[in-house]
């Protein structure tokens, strides 16, 4: 079963609309049966190949009628159908003219698959074969343009995309058209769209060359009207109402015209519109906005839009519960969480929300301890300004970027059978985004953090902190009273295909500064205090980079690197625990688990506190992970991972941790896996199976390379987590 489609183009094209070739493709699909008919052929597989290197075939495979697969979670018994198949090639040459292509052959056969098991339902593969030909590219373009007002306005500031030369296609032609609409629309023409503008090419006889031109057609009210320069528009009055007289507006005046980008007395702007839209929809006050525009006169006859933003509000308030169960390593436990929620306090979309937390944990193993039991209770208040929240920030600089202001307080009390441990904490940060940019900002004016030790247990105190025996520096320093005050900044830029994350941040230096003008006194570590207690002082950056390469229509190949580094300097020797780098877990080397692989070749040999050991300030991981859809929202993935963490100096308590040049790739440890996600769009449930590969803490060869010598019970980590890894 052979057949074939071709297609040559001669004459003058009118293109009108410029799309309507791909609107009128024939790409409606009928009920797929899931039982073949006794005598059909069933296909299980369909093939595009083409002559030039060029054609994208992957993307031409939406052209094809009969695809094999799966719908609504189940398998599909796809019958061929020769009329499908011949208007697959039809419209597979259409797609190929668009391109320029013009004079493009496809034809199609079906292979019959010799031996099949089902007699009643032989089996096939649909070949599609394209013959590109010769691409056309146009030779001239002329811009026939009558209305003079737009003509000057394009000849000013528009840069035309078609130049001489270029490969003809329709979707060159269509953005050519979308931009120089946009253009118009952000200068005042209103009603102007895409319709307005027509193409026509005339093929040059003899040769693969086009002459192109792009005609304005004149503005008409109705069918009726007679033709006129397009109309524009400048912005008249601006109001707001709620669309109902039950409710009043819920936002001051001030911060309506802040998120008003649409201007009094400017041409009509498409771009101030979305912008509009985008800042009054992230107001938590708001659950929808409607922009509606009017046109009016004031008797000079300039064309006038008065405009009318409405709103519905949101309730204000609302309360929610929020349950969790916990297992660390065996041990159960069960948190519940109570959180308030005001969306409009002070009449500005502020987002004021206030959240109790309390847990327990039924703790064993444990010996020499009288408590068995872990409880933790907390509460934190969080004030969100939907704006920047700070002087000298300019009304241009507001208006051009999406912001808000957070400030929050928070105290945390855990009480452990070895500890009890008190948190404070208080920060003050900015987040601002540039959306046409993916680029996005934030910036922590102040991040404070106060841990106060008040109970540590007599055993505890003997095996660890006190031992001659076991002198670790990192332990002791972790379990003592301590400040941290820190700035940070970073930056996130994410294109859908390229992530960039950037984070500095660094703590201490100023109150370093101050203690040694001041004369702070210091304790028997020659640390300065405040208030008697040290205070943290360290620099840290962190550098994360994700790309996506597409496979096929469906599948992802995604390549990531994270590299970290810290360094603890002036008044701290030892970077606090809440800022080192672990490695291992779901988001990490997946053949280990959470604090499970290192720093460098360290091997743990206390579980009670190897979580403290197995930390470090230096951070390394690389990641490539595919990842292709299943069957209904199930996906799958394979993945291979790399990495480790090291220490900046050598503590003793972390033998073969630190950092060196010549030895650190030696200590890079490598695990590899599958994985099953649950994709239910608004958020992802992920199954990891990790197994390690190359493990750096063991020079043993069996040990060192698993790989070679798998043991399950030894290498295999199972991993649950919400989201991707990266």
């Amino acid at each position: 079963m052979k057949h074939e489609s071709g297609k040559t183009s001669h004459a003058i094209w009118d293109i009108i609309g410029m799309g309507c070739i791909a609107t009128l493709l024939t790409l409606t699909s009928c009920a797929t049966k899931n039982q073949l008919e006794p005598g059909e052929t069933e296909i299980k597989a369909v093939n595009i190949t083409a002559g030039n290197d060029s054609v994208d075939t992957r993307r031409l495979a939406t052209y094809v009628h009969q695809m094999p697969g799966m719908e609504n979670g189940k398998r599909r018994h796809l019958a061929y159908d020769q009329t499908k198949t011949e208007a697959s090639c039809r419209d597979l040459a259409t797609a190929m003219n668009n391109e320029g292509y013009m004079h493009a052959k496809v034809t199609a056969e079906c292979a019959v698959i010799p031996k099949t098991r089902d007699k009643r339902n032989p089996k096939c593969v649909v070949n599609y074969r394209v013959e590109s030909g010769t691409p056309y590219y146009i030779y001239s373009i002329r811009h026939d343009i009558q209305d003079e007002r737009i003509d000057s306005l394009l000849n000013e500031g528009y840069a035309y995309s078609l130049q001489a030369g270029r490969q003809f296609s329709v979707a060159a032609l269509n953005e050519e058209r979308s931009g120089i609409v946009r253009y118009l629309q952000d200068r005042g023409y209103y009603k102007f769209n895409k319709d307005f503008i027509r193409y026509i090419a005339d093929t040059i006889p003899g040769e693969n060359s086009i002459r192109l031109t792009l005609t304005l057609i004149p503005y008409k009210a109705n069918s009726r009207a007679e033709e006129t320069r397009h109309p524009c528009y400048v912005i008249n009055d601006i109001t707001y109402s709620t669309g109902s007289p039950e409710y009043d507006i819920p936002l001051r005046a001030s911060v309506l015209d802040e998120n008003t980008i649409i201007q009094k007395g400017k041409p009509y702007s498409a771009t101030a519109l979305e912008k509009t839209y985008q800042r009054f929809a992230r107001l938590q006050a708001l659950k929808y906005t409607n922009i509606r525009f009017a046109e009016t006169e004031d008797g000079s006859g300039q064309n006038l839009l008065d405009c009318d933003i409405q709103m519905s509000p949101r309730k204000p308030n609302s309360v929610s519960i929020q349950p969790e169960g916990t297992n660390t390593a065996g041990d159960f436990g069960a948190a519940v969480s109570l959180i308030f929620e005001n969306r409009n306090l002070f009449h500005g979309s502020e987002t004021f929300s206030l959240q109790l937390r309390g847990a327990y944990e039924a703790i064993t193993g444990l010996e020499g301890y009288n408590n068995q039991d872990y409880i933790e209770y907390g509460i934190e208040g969080k004030l969100q300004f939907p704006r920047f929240l700070a002087p000298f920030i300019s009304r241009t600089f507001k208006r051009s970027v999406i912001s808000n202001s957070e400030l929050s307080v928070a105290y945390n009390s855990q009480n452990r059978p070895e500890f009890h441990r008190r948190m404070f904490s208080s920060a003050l940060k900015y987040n601002w985004s540039e959306p046409n940019h993916h680029t996005r900002y934030t910036f922590d004016l102040l991040d404070l953090n106060y841990i106060y030790m008040p109970w540590i247990s007599e055993t505890f105190k003997h095996d660890y902190l006190e031992s001659t025996t076991n002198n670790n520096a990192i332990l002791r320093y972790n379990y003592e009273d301590l400040f941290i005050t820190k700035i940070g900044f970073g930056v996130a830029y994410n294109n859908g295909t390229d992530a960039v994350k950037f984070n500095f941040e660094t703590a201490g230096n100023i109150l370093n500064g101050i203690a040694k003008l001041a004369s702070f006194s210091k304790n028997k570590d020659g640390q300065y205090t405040l208030f008697n207690i040290a205070y943290a002082q360290y620099v840290k950056g962190d550098v994360d980079a994700t790309h996506i390469t597409r496979i096929g229509t469906a599948s992802e190949l995604v390549m990531h690197g994270h590299l970290g580094i810290a360094y603890p300097y002036g008044n701290s020797s030892i970077l606090p625990f809440e800022k080192r780098y672990f490695a291992g877990g779901s988001n990490s080397v997946r053949g280990w688990g959470v604090r499970e692989l290192g720093p460098g070749a360290f091997v743990g040999t206390d579980g009670r506190i190897d979580f403290i050991n197995q930390t470090g300030d230096i951070k390394l991981d690389l990641n490539i992970e595919y990842r292709t859809p299943l069957f209904w929202k199930l996906h799958g993935a394979a993945f291979v991972d790399a990495g480790n963490i090291w220490t900046v100096r050598n503590y003793e308590s972390q033998p073969g941790g630190q950092f060196r040049f010549d030895s650190f790739y030696k200590q890079i440890a490598v695990g590899y896996g599958i994985g099953l996600r649950l994709n239910f769009g608004y958020f992802i449930l992920r199954f990891d199976a990790g197994m390690k590969a190359v493990s750096p803490a063991y020079n043993d060869s069996r040990e060192h390379y698993p790989i070679l010598h798998p043991d399950f019970s030894r290498d295999f980590t199972f991993h649950f987590a919400v989201g991707m890894p990266f």
